[in-house]
């Protein structure tokens, strides 16, 4: 396939490279060109059968041009099958290894100017192998100048029927039509990755260019934002693209869960009666029921905005209503963003009538954990976590997939303190290693943290995978630095020293600032908090030394 542009320009570029050196090699090619020695008998037998039958079927179209209509030549592979070839008489070479092609054009070089090897593609693609007959040195100019024309021609239609679905692309880029979509922006982004170029490396230039592909794009997810009476009819509801389907378009399915304040449109379904009962019935996530689904919803959202589709005439161009107008070109970047990007000036700007549902992203408060042993789900990882950090530690958990997730702290200094305990937990052989809260994302010693930076760095490697944790470590294994865990090694190693000392407890700061000199009494005492604390005063020691230095 060649969806992208480039891809076809670049194909029809070689093309064209082969074209001209085809050309140039067939009216150059000397009579010692590409010749190989015959040491085999087998080969200087079937060499010079092939001569003499060549020989005979020439000579009896130049003493009796009319017969050889009905007459085939008897060779060691059965037949020459006589036929024309651009009004020239010709024979098929038919049951032929690559081998003895190889002989039969040698044969015909050094001992038949009048003999041509022509080879051509048929309408199933097989490649049709003929010797033609062609009387004088001009004629042979003509046909191989036909044969290559013919041949450009096939590898042309070959990277035009490759091209496959960007004629769509194409095609509704170039009639301007209006592009609609529910929360749309990923869509189009792959749209741009599979069949325009790369993603541009930032959201302005993005917009931008898609603005001149597709200058039309309307956003159904943002529609419901503008209207008041929608948003009150999807107030605490779902923004999804069957929520707003269930709502917004009852009549057009059969598990509608309330009528919306307006008469809905009526949406017409051109088939039979399976495709009709298809419909009726819904099957969501199929890409042609979400089509009708979003048609269906965009359809509705317009009679919000007062356009009364009866009073259009087939020649008015719904893109340029000026009550639809001012809505369109705007897309949300993500479910969360509270923004929308408006495509004609690459800009963002604050979505109105967002409610935001989840704590804005603080990236400094943000860890990423990958490569967990067995499925956990966000639940259990807060849990976990806020066992040890605390109730309100966690204001939220991002799952990636089954492998990885993102958590996000409400303090940033949890963020260190979450990958020095980590290190501590994996480097430390006693029972807390085992026994700890966080053991439900730490099982197997397999799991990888980080902070959010190296996220980035992950997503924007040219490795893909289609697990994250896959990902990861297809990164660690392609970069020269191993993806960092973000931890300082001579703090861990001091308290992973304690616990082996089973000096841990005691190099606490007890209240009044002093520590106690003194062994554990019990190393099973030892508990998450009491590593915390130690890092704690740890990182204040070393800074005082800083800066006392």
């Amino acid at each position: 396939m060649l969806p992208r542009r480039a891809q076809e320009e670049e194909a029809l570029q070689k093309i064209n490279l082969l074209h001209q050196d085809g050309t140039s090699a067939s009216s150059t090619t000397s009579e010692g060109d590409g010749d190989m020695p015959l040491k085999r008998a087998a080969d200087i037998l079937f060499t010079e059968r092939m001569k003499n039958n060549f020989k005979e079927w020439r000579d009896v179209i130049i003493s009796k041009p009319d017969s050889h209509l009905s007459k085939n030549i008897k060779c060691t592979a059965g037949q020459f099958q006589t036929v024309f070839f651009k009004m020239r008489p010709a024979i098929m070479l038919n049951g032929f290894s690559s081998h003895q092609l190889q002989l039969i054009q040698q044969v015909l070089r050094k001992n038949f100017r009048d003999l041509v090897y022509v080879c051509t593609f048929g309408e199933d693609e097989t490649s049709e192998k003929r010797v033609v007959y062609s009387d004088t040195d001009e004629d042979k100019i003509l046909l191989m100048k036909d044969v290559q024309e013919d041949l450009l021609k096939n590898r042309e239609a070959r990277v035009k029927s490759a091209i496959g679905i960007r004629h769509v692309i194409d095609l509704l880029s170039s009639e301007r039509k209006l592009i609609v979509g529910h929360s749309c922006f990923l869509d189009i982004a792959q749209v741009y990755s599979k069949f325009v170029g790369p993603l541009p490396s930032s959201i302005k230039e993005f917009a931008l260019s898609i603005h001149k592909i597709f200058p039309h794009i309307a956003d159904t997810r943002h529609l419901m934002t503008v209207n008041q009476a929608v948003q009150k009819l999807m107030k605490q509801k779902s923004k999804s693209l069957s929520s707003a389907f269930s709502l917004l378009c009852p009549s057009s399915h059969s598990y509608a869960e309330k009528p919306s304040s307006l008469s809905p449109v009526r949406i017409e379904v051109g088939g039979d009666k399976t495709m009709s009962s298809c419909f009726i019935s819904g099957a969501k996530h199929e890409a042609g029921y979400d089509a009708y689904m979003t048609g269906c919803v965009f359809a509705q959202l317009c009679t919000y905005l007062d356009i009364k589709f009866e009073q259009l005439s087939p020649q008015d161009n719904l893109a340029t209503n000026n009550k639809l107008q001012k809505h369109i070109n705007l897309l949300s970047p993500s479910w969360n963003s509270a923004t929308v990007l408006d495509l004609s000036s690459g800009m963002e700007r604050p979505e109105p009538g967002y409610m935001r549902r989840y704590p804005a992203a603080v990236y400094d408060n943000i860890v990423l954990i990958w490569g967990f042993m067995s499925k956990v789900r966000p639940k259990e990882i807060k849990d976990c976590i806020r066992k040890v950090f605390g109730t309100g530690s966690v204001t939220s958990v991002f799952s990636i997939d089954s492998t990885a997730a993102l958590v996000q702290f409400k303090k940033s200094e949890s963020v260190n303190d979450f990958l020095d305990l980590k290190a501590v937990l994996e480097r430390t052989d006693s029972a807390i290693s085992i026994l700890h809260p966080l053991s439900t994302i730490l099982e197997g010693g397999q799991t990888r943290a980080a902070k959010y930076d190296t996220y980035r760095d992950i997503c924007s490697s040219s490795e893909s995978k289609y697990l994250f944790a896959d990902q990861a470590e297809a990164v660690c294994a392609t970069s020269k630095n191993q993806v960092p865990e973000n931890v300082d090694d001579n703090l861990i190693s001091d308290v992973q020293q304690s616990i082996l000392d089973g000096t841990l407890l005691t190099s606490v700061n007890k209240g009044d600032g002093t520590k106690s000199g003194s062994k554990n009494e019990d190393a099973d005492d030892i508990t998450c908090q009491h590593i915390l604390d130690v890092l704690h005063n740890n990182r204040a020691l070393f800074g005082n030394r800083m800066r006392s230095q």
